[in-house]
């Protein structure tokens, strides 16, 4: 009795807490798909607000009749003047939370950690949306984003910007505004900078660079440009074809669309005949459309903003400790003129053995066949009960993540995997290269069994990190694969 008391204490000790994550939204076609899946993954985050925004692409004007144009130079070109843009209004994620509401109680057979839908339509509030980069009044979200970077609890909260920076660049002004002239300022200044992580897909309007990265240089900024778009509008052009299967009308039909309840039926796909109101550019769903763009029947759209939330999800890549390790959000490099910002583009390549060429999209893109199948095992979840889904296995490492060796020793790496299904289980280690600092290739001995060795080249030089994965995969429908990740630097 008293082993069981203390292994329960340990293991409460050392349970994990869930992310803290906040949303914003311009609510583009996009998005939508991209909360549909979030909504999936509800149950690995601690949500804390989901928030209407505006940006360049979408914003619902002030009623009366004020025209704007853009600050971004192509937004400004192709739309010129103009008193409201695409806004598709404030009411479509409580319509998602409402299907979510539908399949909530059989989501809980697979996980109980899925929020109440009453507790996430609760925290959506609207923001600031009037303009595009709009910051000038206090709006509902930017007083639940201000009310959450200034609570007590001191763990991370990663804000998501799918829209604009604007209601956030608003939280953070009107805490400057209340606390600047008073004695609390540099320790309420350096808790928020700790505190606060953005993670922003392009800049979608100005407020981060003419006023976040100005006044709170320290916040911390995980910035995509070039990743996403292999999960996004043009990933025919990005994703190598032997991965499109994924992304294809057949698979996402069969795994995605039909016969998973009623929120997987409302996720946008080419040629499906959904269609947004309020935005006039979102014509995805007409079947012409769809050909005049060379897209099959329930081909992807698009999910841009997903490696926002990925980034976020557990899966034992370990990418929350540093984003230049790599995991299902993308992978990162810190900015050389800016420690706090941490950035992909041309100079953040992974080598893609399909095109056999480094590729700036690729730490995404290398993630998409495991991304699609757990996606579509949590779509299952919908509709099937715990015995007819499948559920990904659980992985354990038999010594630390972290070793340091010299040169010249054989290193012997192991771990414990099981599957709550009881499926076979394969293993495969493999050298994340891009992620490490030795640059040279490890010979991975019985790289497709639980235990593994390899000899640390004679050539690394003390300081430099090798970074092995061990990928298991369980033989249930769809596939489910879990890691760990082993990081070795150099004495």
């Amino acid at each position: 009795m008293c082993l069981i008391i203390s292994t329960c204490q340990v293991n409460a000790q050392i349970k994990k807490s869930k992310p803290r994550t906040i949303i914003t939204t311009d609510g583009e076609v996009d998005d939508q798909d991209s909360f549909i899946r979030f909504l999936l993954y509800a149950n690995e985050f601690k949500t804390e607000g989901l928030i209407y925004s505006s940006s360049e692409w979408h914003y619902k004007g002030d009623g009366k009749g004020t025209k704007f144009v853009s600050e971004m130079p192509y937004t400004s070109k192709r739309y010129g003047e103009r008193t409201d843009l695409r806004w598709p209004g404030t009411e479509w994620m409580q319509q998602f939370i409402d299907k979510y509401a539908m399949v909530y109680s059989n989501l809980l057979k697979h996980n109980k950690d899925y929020p109440n839908p009453a507790y996430l339509k609760s925290i959506i509030k609207t923001g600031n949306i009037n303009f595009e980069g709009e910051m000038t009044m206090n709006t509902e979200g930017s007083n639940l984003i201000k009310k959450v970077l200034l609570d007590e609890n001191p763990e991370p909260v990663y804000l998501q910007v799918w829209g604009g920076t604007n209601t956030i660049a608003r939280a953070l002004k009107s805490i400057e505004d209340e606390y600047k002239t008073t004695q609390q300022w540099d320790s309420i200044y350096k808790r928020i900078s700790a505190k606060a992580i953005l993670y922003t897909v392009l800049d979608q309007d100005a407020t981060y660079l003419k006023y976040v990265v100005v006044n709170w240089p320290s916040i911390r900024v995980m910035y995509n440009s070039a990743q996403f778009w292999s999960f996004a509008y043009s990933w025919p052009r990005v994703v190598p074809e032997p991965l499109q299967v994924y992304l294809k009308g057949e698979w996402l039909a069969k795994n995605i669309k039909f016969n998973r309840g009623p929120l997987m039926a409302n996720y946008f796909l080419w040629g499906d005949g959904l269609k947004i109101s309020g935005d006039p550019e979102d014509t995805q769903g007409d079947t012409a459309e769809a050909k005049k763009a060379n897209r099959s029947k329930y081909d992807f759209i698009s999910e841009g903003d997903s490696p926002a939330f990925l980034y976020l999800v557990d899966v034992g890549l370990q990418n929350l400790k540093d984003a230049s390790y790599g995991g299902w959000g993308g992978r990162m490099m810190r900015s050389e003129k800016n420690p706090q910002r941490w950035e992909d583009g041309p100079n953040v390549t992974d080598y893609n053995p399909y095109s056999k060429k480094n590729d700036d999209a690729f730490p995404q893109t290398r993630w998409i066949a495991a991304l699609q199948n757990d996606f579509a095992a949590r779509a299952a979840w919908c509709v099937f009960d715990y015995k007819k889904a499948n559920h990904p296995p659980i992985v354990k490492l038999s010594h630390p993540n972290y070793l340091s060796k010299k040169p010249g020793t054989k290193l012997k790496l192991a771990a414990i995997a099981s599957d709550p299904d009881n499926d076979k289980l394969t293993y495969n280690w493999w050298q994340y290269k891009e992620a490490g600092t030795y640059n040279g290739d490890i010979v991975i001995q019985n790289a497709n069994a639980p235990s593994t060795s390899f000899i640390i080249p004679k050539d690394a030089k003390p300081g430099q990190t090798i970074h092995i994965i061990l990928e298991v995969s369980d033989s249930g429908t769809p596939v489910l694969t879990r890691y760990q990740r082993v990081i070795i630097e150099v004495k």
